[in-house]
């Protein structure tokens, strides 16, 4: 039996040199267009598909290996009689080896003045063809659709004659992997396109970034995938500059700073522990920004994960060192903070292009059996339907205050409140079970400093009894959506102690 390979790749990393060993090994190599003349300009004997087939390329090259004489060679069980036999009858040779990529589809579609036309022109039908056919034939045909592996079918080839069965079928699951992510990407494109909202499939698809040590808990399997052309302005998109592999735990933690840090455009400081801010500060330099947030929970820091919207300079890398830190997240080191921080063996340092578009993405959350799917939550003060429902209004140094109170009970888990000023927090309660009882904690937290000072809360007031532990502690006004239908008992207390109170129409679960 005569041996053949098949080759037409799109990614031609590598291909000449496959291409030339499957000929020192006694394949007829068959190809298409590009891959073929690459293949001839090496020296490498090639047959045309067109003359496999009699048929020539037609339609610009839309129709070229969509034809018997070639997918009967993919698809026929070498050792099935009546396969011998009807092959036989039509003069279709096996094909033992199958080498394809797919069209660019992702590289066409990531440009940013990609034509709809140019994104449909790139979407492959006769490589997925090819592909699936081999794959499902495995027990007869290799299929290759990474370079990486074109090491691994050589040598088998050389050493036993042929690819053992168990890499062939591994090499078919890769490829019905990589068709199925290609037909996601396409799907999300075209959906998108269609302006379908909730399609009744969800197709998506994610490339892996790292595999993890372990997850949540030493004893649980975890990795950590990215999704293709995902919003650069992310941890999934991060590069590290220094210290020891992120853990489970680090991505989430610090995915969650950079959703809160993302929320300012002064220089900001965002300290994070257990996906929940333990303080936020801002000031006119990051070194003050940071200070602030340091100062709002010296204790909680220890071990934490901070952010901050500014290049780390030499000052702020000094103060940074002092602490016990697992990650700092910042759009650029300084060469002197570099060099500070990286004597810290183990502290990941992480740079971020603040400086791009963020990219609207939605929020996929897994539960046993299914998947919840949400945007994420970019409601602003900017957009809330702002009221004072109370005799006093907050003045000036106060609507700052609740401005960045606002900012930041967004992103703390529920029940939550945050007692701050204008620039720092003070205090935060976060994932309680009643909201007086996330209220007590921030106002302990905050101490002495709750007066004068403002309060946020992610949701309504069920009762009056916030507003009476806030008053008592000195607190001067509060930020809140509303909506309660005992909000007018919220509204007297605030009153009476001559709180200023303000309704913003909009709640801020985060569960």
């Amino acid at each position: 039996m005569k041996k053949r390979a098949l080759i037409s790749v799109s990614d031609k990393k590598g291909v000449t040199e496959f291409a030339k060993a499957l000929s020192e090994l006694g394949f007829e190599i068959l190809s298409t267009g590009g891959t073929k003349k690459a293949l001839e300009e090496s020296g490498i004997p090639v047959v045309g598909v067109s003359d496999v087939t009699g048929f020539p390329e037609i339609l610009e090259g839309r129709v070229k290996t969509l034809n018997p004489m070639i997918h009967g060679g993919l698809l026929a069980k070498f050792d099935e009689p009546s396969h011998k036999e009807q092959m036989e009858e039509h003069q279709i040779q096996p094909i033992q080896v199958v080498c394809v990529n797919l069209y660019p589809f992702q590289q066409t579609i990531a440009k940013l003045d990609v034509s709809v036309e140019d994104a449909i022109e790139n979407i492959d039908i006769g490589g997925p063809a090819m592909l699936r056919a081999s794959a499902k034939n495995h027990e007869y045909v290799t299929v290759v659709v990474d370079p990486t592996d074109y090491e691994t079918v050589l040598t088998q080839l050389k050493d036993n004659g042929e690819v053992q069965k168990e890499t062939r079928r591994k090499l078919a699951a890769k490829v019905f992997r990589h068709t199925a992510a290609y037909d996601a990407m396409i799907a999300e494109y075209m959906t998108d396109l269609a302006k379908e909202g909730t399609p009744e499939k969800l197709t998506v698809t994610y490339e892996l970034k790292q595999s993890l040590r372990y997850g949540e808990n030493p004893h649980q399997k975890a990795a950590f995938y990215r999704k293709p052309l995902g919003s650069a302005f992310s941890i999934a998109n991060a590069e590290q500059l220094h210290g020891k592999e992120l853990s489970y735990n680090n991505i989430n933690d610090a995915d969650a700073a950079l959703q809160i840090v993302k929320e300012f455009s002064e220089p900001a400081a965002v300290a994070v522990k257990h996906m929940n801010p333990c303080g936020v500060g801002t000031g006119e330099t990051v070194f003050d920004a940071f200070s602030k947030a340091f100062a709002a929970d010296p204790v909680s820091i220890f071990g934490g994960i901070i952010a901050l919207n500014r290049e780390v300079d030499e000052e702020t890398a000094k103060k940074l060192y002092e602490i016990f830190l697992e990650i700092i997240i910042a759009p650029s080191f300084s060469e002197e903070a570099l060099n500070i921080l990286s004597a810290k063996k183990n502290l990941r340092l992480l740079t971020i292009p603040f400086d791009v578009k963020e990219k609207a993405e939605m929020r996929l959350t897994s539960i046993e059996g299914g998947l919840l799917v949400q945007g994420y939550d970019q409601y602003t003060f900017e957009d809330a339907n702002i009221s004072v429902p109370t005799k006093r209004e907050p003045s000036e140094e106060e609507w700052k205050a609740l401005k960045l109170g606002w900012k930041v009970v967004k992103h703390v888990k529920s029940n939550a409140i945050v007692v701050n000023n204008s620039d720092m927090t003070l205090g935060i309660g976060a994932g309680q079970m009643n909201r007086v009882g996330a209220a007590k904690i921030a106002l302990e937290q905050a101490r002495d400093q709750a007066v004068g000072s403002v309060l946020a809360s992610d949701a309504f007031f069920p009762m009056d009894d916030t507003v009476e532990a806030a008053a008592k502690a000195g607190i001067t006004a509060i930020i809140q959506p509303g909506g309660s239908v005992r909000d007018e008992d919220s509204i007297k207390k605030a009153d009476e102690y001559g709180i200023a109170m303000v309704f913003t129409g909009v709640r801020h679960f985060k569960h």
